[in-house]
């Protein structure tokens, strides 16, 4: 059997890519006030169509899930065409481009929330940090617990949203599990302290994902649907108390149902993000990806700081069957191009990731292919 390699072609599902090298999911918040997709946002994509396969930025599927400022969404018309433009562009490139999905749960703030109400979460509890609004940022306030009766709700928007994005003509989609989002608000005990059937043992912690990955299958084909998770990721004030049993239980409750994949976040150690070069990262007997990756017994995609060596590494090892890359995108729209070449990559500018124009989003140049 013929070793894969970071640029050997891969079926995730359904989705039949040219290359493991994944454009991961990232907030470039520049999409309009209604969450529309803008051509400045078609041609961004565009730009990075090399990629075997673009994930995009995440994508609220109803109006309380909406984590910041000028994020994109995925639940009326006007959404739904605006990405048809992003989804044909890429698509005459030559690109593959699947939507992620989310919802903000409590990662939002009432200036955000229709009649600004209070955000929505798992439990009622206080999350560190803030979210980015119409006022500049504001700290996070205690979110209103949904009730067991609204949950069917949640779950009906993401299936209507996988609706959507089979409309607009997208690959695929990827559930946001992860990050700190509701999904993930409800995986991890630090967040979910409800006694109700979606509280308490992770076999009903798992439970809302469960039920929107089974609603969102019923839509479209599992093959073409992918799911995200952050085992250890802090971000929006998470934690959990035993995160490999919580996550290894995950992965075996999504395994056997002919999804996509399963992404994985997991920083390596340390994490080059900004470099060609060789370096030094976890073992896998002491990374977690690997076991999810038996456990699930499908293809998995790793996130977390890879550079080209441990990318390849990391195919070759069958420690993962793609890698994505997230800030290494942002200033090298041509990135595989770069790294099967061994060429330099170019270091983005931080203060131009969050809105803004094209500045720091469509004027990175590429290398010509000839070069």
């Amino acid at each position: 059997m013929e070793t894969a390699t970071l640029f050997s072609p891969l079926a995730l599902g359904a989705i039949p890519l040219a290359s493991r090298v994944i454009m991961a999911p990232m907030t470039r918040n520049r999409a309009t006030a209604d969450g529309v997709p803008t051509p400045l946002m078609a041609a961004y994509y565009t730009q990075r169509a090399s990629a075997g396969l673009i994930i995009t930025e995440m994508t609220h599927v109803e109006p309380r899930g909406l984590a910041a400022i000028n994020m994109p969404g995925l639940h009326t018309r006007a959404q739904r065409d605006g990405w048809q433009r992003v989804v044909d562009s890429v698509h005459r490139a030559g690109g593959r481009i699947v939507a992620q999905l989310g919802h903000a749960g409590r990662a939002s703030h009432p200036l955000l929330q229709p009649g600004y109400a209070l955000p929505v979460g798992p439990s009622a509890l206080l999350p560190a940090g803030s979210a980015f609004t119409t006022e500049g940022p504001k700290p996070f306030v205690v979110p209103r617990a949904l009730a067991a009766h609204e949950l069917p709700a949640i779950v009906d928007a993401f299936a209507m949203a996988t609706q959507l994005a089979l409309m607009a003509g997208f690959d695929g989609v990827e559930l946001h599990a992860g990050n700190g989002f509701l999904i993930d608000q409800f995986l991890r005990d630090g967040s979910n302290q409800r006694t109700d059937a979606y509280g308490g043992a992770v076999e009903q912690r798992v439970r809302l994902l469960l039920d929107i990955v089974e609603a969102s299958s019923q839509v479209w084909t599992p093959g073409r649907i992918g799911v995200r998770i952050s085992p250890f990721n802090p971000y929006n004030d998470m934690h959990d108390s035993d995160p490999a049993s919580t996550f290894t239980h995950v992965a075996e409750r999504l395994a056997r149902r002919g999804l996509a994949y399963l992404h994985v976040i997991e920083p390596l150690a340390p994490s080059p993000v900004a470099s060609n070069d060789s370096a030094a990262t976890q073992p896998a007997a002491s990374r977690l990806t690997p076991v999810l990756r038996a456990h699930f017994g499908g293809a998995v995609i790793a996130n977390g700081g890879f550079n080209a060596a441990a990318a390849e590494s990391a195919v070759q090892q069958h420690e993962a069957d793609a890698v994505a890359f997230g800030a290494p995108f942002v200033a090298n729209p041509d990135l595989p191009h770069r790294l099967r070449l061994g060429l330099p990559l170019a270091q983005p500018d931080p203060a131009t990731y969050y809105g803004g124009d094209a500045r720091g989003y469509t004027d990175y140049p590429a290398i010509p292919v000839a070069a």
